[in-house]
């Protein structure tokens, strides 16, 4: 098997956290032996801080959150260093892999942390984040989130976001827009100096929902260089909210490369943040779906979705 699959997002650094035990003893939908039967070259394992919009679940801070996180992060890269190194860049990825090693790499879900202070952009940045999620699903000092309510959709970033976009591509961090409002996508296309993600997002065409890209948002994050990692979640892929099917992946990135070309292709699980409902059930049913992707994209093209793309985007920041 190859070991080429680079996914940008999954939350099972949250379950490692609050379950307090190492990457080999996760049960959910990654672990390390997981990792390895599916092909993987180098997973971004995301700190998602889980708050209310303002604090964390027991009362402390989103940033004390963060760097709680963060150390239960570096003590599972840690335990499992005899396979998984840390990678802050395109080249740590390949070298990484022509070592026989996985790559860990380091990136945050929801910018609340930051409230505001510039100096914690930087700050991540040399704690070896290397892509930020600019919302969740609550507004922050950076913008608004996705919202079913049209009009609430369409508000952007706040003037710090734009402060904030614009510093990310000065250090060289990589801006996500998933989860972002459609308004904030649009500031992102305008403000963003380097390419851009959506790190776990699926094609709004194929299913209504407004966490999903529509087609004119696909064409301008290719137009940006950047790249779109399609997201396992059943909710997003199809009508049947309970069910989530190799063949519904595949469907919507045979979409992404019709609309926005081959070049905006990556994989973004959201494993351990999404219902395990998948008929490929986890992250070792990688090669499930990769058999059915060889039914409609070339080799060259697999190895761009796989790794090829991200690698490019991570390369230009």
């Amino acid at each position: 098997m190859a070991f080429d699959i680079i996914d940008l997002h999954c939350d099972t650094m949250m379950g490692c956290y609050f379950k307090k035990v190492s990457l080999r003893e996760f049960g959910g939908q990654i672990n390390i032996e997981k990792l390895q039967k599916g092909g993987c070259m180098a997973q971004a394992l995301a700190l998602f801080l889980p708050t209310d919009g303002h604090l964390a679940r027991d009362g402390r801070t989103p940033w004390e959150l963060y760097k709680d996180m963060l150390s239960c992060w570096n003590k599972c890269v840690d335990e499992s260093s005899d396979v998984l190194r840390r990678a802050y860049s395109a080249e740590d990825i390949k070298k990484n892999a022509e070592d026989g090693y996985m790559s860990a790499l380091l990136t945050v879900e929801d910018g609340i942390g930051i409230d505001g202070k510039m100096e914690r952009v930087d700050e991540m940045y040399e704690d070896g984040v290397r892509m930020l999620t600019l919302t969740w699903n609550w507004e922050n000092s950076l913008g608004f989130p996705n919202s079913a309510d049209p009009e609430l959709h369409k508000k952007g970033l706040k003037p710090f976001g734009i402060d904030a976009v614009h510093r990310m591509n000065e250090l060289g961090m990589i801006v996500d827009v998933s989860h972002l409002s459609e308004g904030g996508f649009w500031d992102v296309v305008r403000e963003s100096s380097k390419p851009f993600a959506a790190s776990h997002s699926c094609a709004r065409a194929l299913r209504d929902h407004q966490r999903n890209l529509t087609d004119d948002q696909l064409r301008a994050l290719a137009d940006k260089g950047g790249v779109v990692g399609i997201n396992f979640c059943a909710e997003f892929l199809t009508d049947d909210k309970d069910h989530a099917f190799a063949k519904d992946v595949v469907r919507h990135l045979v979409h992404f490369r019709n609309v926005a070309g081959i070049d905006v292709l990556a994989w973004g699980s959201d494993f351990d943040g999404i219902a395990p409902n998948q008929d490929f059930k986890d992250y070792a049913g990688m090669p499930m779906i990769l058999d059915l992707l060889s039914k409609e994209f070339t080799d060259d093209e697999i190895d761009k979705i796989n790794h090829g793309n991200f690698l490019r985007v991570l390369s230009e920041q």
